[in-house]
């Protein structure tokens, strides 16, 4: 019996979760191309069979597996980090017992150098809008200089998230 299964792409990993709640007696095959997985889960013991040719190679000294109650989660070192898996297998087939974990999934690759590109454009931007002579005279803003600064450093960095995000 094969074990409904969510994986998830990262940029040096890939993740599969096997959803079998007690699971006994876990194997894992860590193979360059090929993973498989099995183990006796729930209280009847029941058989769970899954493998899976991958679509990419992976690093399987440095691929490892965790047991827990309700899963056994496995994390597949990619062979050559940074290259995106679009999918999980090898073939382009849909396979009725794997899904996309979308809880986990993060589209990495939009996090790439280009974030520091963007932080100089919005410094520029922020520079262009004018400096402090524009600001009306504020009462007592001077009577604490650290929290001013820590303040401007909050506003900076959550402006830059929002600029990111556009």
């Amino acid at each position: 019996m094969t074990t409904t299964a969510k994986w998830y792409d990262r940029r040096d990993s890939v993740f599969i979760e096997f959803c079998v709640a007690d699971s006994k007696d876990v194997k894992v095959n860590f193979d360059k191309t090929k993973f498989g997985f099995s183990c006796l889960g729930g209280t009847d013991n029941v058989k769970h069979e899954n493998e899976i040719d991958l679509f990419e190679a992976i690093d399987q000294n440095e691929s490892k597996h965790k047991r827990t109650d309700r899963s056994v989660l496995c994390c597949l070192r990619k062979a050559e980090p940074g290259k995106a898996w679009p999918r999980l297998t090898k073939e382009k087939a849909k396979l009725t017992w794997l899904s996309v974990d979308f809880n986990n999934w993060k589209d990495w690759e939009d996090d790439s150098d280009d974030e520091f590109g963007q932080y100089d454009q919005f410094s520029d931007m922020m520079n262009n809008m004018g400096g402090d002579d524009d600001l009306p005279g504020l009462d007592g803003a001077d009577d604490d200089e650290s929290d001013s600064d820590d303040e401007s450093k909050y506003f900076f960095f959550f402006s830059f998230r929002l600029y990111c995000q556009q």
